[in-house]
This record gives structure tokens, sequence and C-alpha cells, in this order.
């Protein structure tokens, strides 16, 4: 992977010493990546409940899952992936597949880099524009983009013509809003805010904010528990988002399994739709608390459980990963990636995922301090 940086000159903000910082940092990049790629192939959350996951994983002999899906074993099965099934299975991977839910970390490492800290919701607009083709987005992404090319501004661009504003998509992208501010959730939470304002209100927004301050607690949290603890402070205590973890938590608390938990969430979000932020959460929260700081366990415990299935992968992963650091991410998940990123975002498809966890690093050291942003209290 190339020299992460060594030396303990050390992160001010969260006294993480260097070369632990970059262990980390690739950590959330590797775990992205591949919980991204253990959930595309199953991305149909209308269709592949967690019941029809786990039917899918006893016919191939992979239950329980400890490793990316394998082939699937039959026919019908195969008929029922996503098209991208055959570059992102056990054995057929040589690098990332091409996902939404990776070219915003790539483009949010952009956002930073050229704009600093200090970027407006505006200059994130701008960036789409230049950088993303517009059939690469989706639901509330895509309806951001065409107001932008309307000619309107933020908050405009969330709000017109968006029936999706509390849908996932502001959350997949607030992973480099973590990785650049560890142990600083609240500032996380404020830039990931920035960045949803674009295309997301209420849950929406609220679902970036959690899952950014979640990461960054990640680096120095003693627990998966307590970074999801902190991460609710960053959100109003009284929104659904909130409620929702909380209602996991206290589950998961109350010693109830994965699979009961996972049953009752079902029940107390129906109607919400399989990509909506909320349901998603909670499934996303089961998977952390009940892997409990095992990469392997904490991906594949989500990935079966359904809904936005390469989404819900990719963050755990990512927290996972930022979690253990890269050096603990077993090599069964690391190696296939074969150090590539596939993405959409102009001037990147190809690039190193080793390239860009430096220089995610590299602003997670230099940027303390500038562009300052709090949270209101």
């Amino acid at each position: 992977m190339g020299d992460l940086g060594s030396g303990a000159t050390g992160n001010p903000r969260s006294g993480l010493a260097d070369r632990e910082l970059a262990d980390r940092v690739l950590g959330g990049w590797l775990g992205r990546i591949a919980g991204n790629m253990l959930g595309k192939p199953v991305e149909r959350g209308e269709v592949w409940t967690r019941e029809r996951i786990d039917g899918y994983l006893r016919r191939a002999g992979a239950l329980p899952l400890t490793d990316y899906l394998p082939e699937p074993a039959d026919e019908t099965d195969a008929l029922a992936l996503r098209p991208e099934w055959r570059q992102c299975v056990r054995g057929r991977i040589h690098g990332s597949c091409r996902d939404d839910d990776v070219d915003y970390a790539v483009l949010g490492l952009h956002l930073l880099e050229t704009h600093g800290f200090g970027f407006s919701t505006e200059q994130v607009g701008e960036l789409w524009l230049l950088r993303l083709p517009y059939l690469q987005t989706f639901t509330a992404e895509r309806a951001a983009y065409r107001n932008l090319a309307n000619g309107l501004k933020p908050p405009l661009t969330a709000t017109c013509d968006n029936p999706f504003q509390e849908w996932i998509g502001a959350l997949i992208r607030a992973d480099v809003f973590g990785w650049t501010c560890p142990a600083d959730p609240r500032r996380a939470a404020a830039l990931a805010r920035r960045d949803a304002a674009l295309s997301h209100s209420g849950n929406g927004v609220y679902g970036a904010m959690w899952a950014a301050a979640l990461i960054s607690a990640a680096f120095t949290a003693p627990s998966v528990r307590d970074a999801i603890e902190t991460a609710l402070t960053v959100v109003p205590a009284s929104c659904r988002l909130a409620r929702t973890v909380r209602r996991v938590v206290a589950l998961y608390e109350a010693r109830v399994g994965w699979e009961d938990t996972l049953d009752t969430l079902a029940g107390e979000t129906a109607g919400l739709g399989w990509i909506h932020t909320v349901p998603n959460a909670a499934v996303l929260t089961a998977g952390l608390l009940h892997g409990d700081g095992d990469f392997t366990r904490t991906v594949t415990l989500t990935v079966r459980g359904g809904l936005d299935t390469d989404s819900n992968g990719a963050t755990a992963g990512s927290v996972a990963g930022v979690l253990t650091g890269a050096a603990a991410i077993p090599a069964r998940w690391r190696d296939p990636l074969e150090d590539t990123v596939r993405s959409a975002v102009f001037g990147f498809d190809g690039a190193r995922i080793s390239d860009l966890a430096e220089r995610t690093a590299r602003l997670a050291r230099t940027g303390a301090g500038r562009g300052l942003v709090t949270l209101p209290e």
C-alpha cells in the first residue's frame, strides 16, 4: 500500500500519532470500499429482503458469512442480483467497482482539497456540475443536480420538486468529514450538514451529521457503543433518526438478538421505504453493535440486514475500519481491491486507495483550526 506516514508528531486535535492516524484513515477507506462491494450485488431492498439474502447464502454454503458474497448457487438467484455482481463476488474481484457510495467519498476529498474546510454549499454544487456525471446521480442528488442546472441555489436545490429529501444520499457522502476531523465529531457534523443541505432536509441531513460524527468519534472511542452515543449528541434528540438509533441501542442493552431487533425495527419504521435514512440507520446501528468492533462480523451482519445493502455495508466498513485500523482488516477483504478505485468522478478513475488515504490523512493533520466550524449549542 505504500508508506502511510511515520513518526509520533501527532494530531493535536485527536491526540493520535501520525502513523496511527494514517492507518485508521486507510482503514476507513478500505472498509468503505470493501463494505460497498460486499453489499452491491443485493442492493435492491424490495427484492433482497433479509430472509432472501440468508437463503442465498445458505444455498451457496456461505452461512455464516465471513467473506465477499459467493457466486449464486442457481440461475434464479443470479437473475435477481444487480448486473455488476460478476465484479463483486469472491474470486472475481479485481479492484473496486464504480459506485456512488465511493464516488462521493472521492468527491468530498476533492472538495476539501479545492476549497478547504470553509467550503460553502454552493461550492459543493459547483463541484458536482464540474466533476460528477448527471446519470451517475440518483434520487435526491439527481433532483438537486437538475435544480442546480436550472439555476436554483441552495436551499431550494434540496426542496424544489424533490420527494427524496430524507433518503440516504447525504449520509453516504459524510465519511470524508469524519476522516478529516478525527475525534472532533461536532466539527465533522457541521461540515456534513453544509454538504447535505444541497440535496436533503430533516432526517436526511441529520443522518449525514450522525454518520460524520460517528466516524470521527471512532478514531478515539473505547468502543463502537461509545462512538454511537457520541454521534447522537450532534443531532436533535427528538428527531426520528435519533429516536430510532436509541431504540436499537436499548434493545441491544436488553440483550435482544440481532434478528429480533431488526424484526422490531422493521415494524416500527414500516412505510418509510428501503432507501429512507431512518430504517437504514437502524440496520447500520444493529450491525455495528452486534459486530462489536470486529470488522468481518460488522460488515457481514450489516449487509445481511438488507435494505440499502451497499450503502450500509460501506458506512459500517468505514466505522469498523477506523476502529480497527487498516492493518487489522483481514487480507481477504483488502487484497482483492488491488489498491484501486473505479470512479465516475472526472480525473479520479483508477486512483490508488493508498493515495486517497494519504491525501485524506494529510488534511486531517493539517486542517485543524483552518476554516473552523461549529454547531450551534
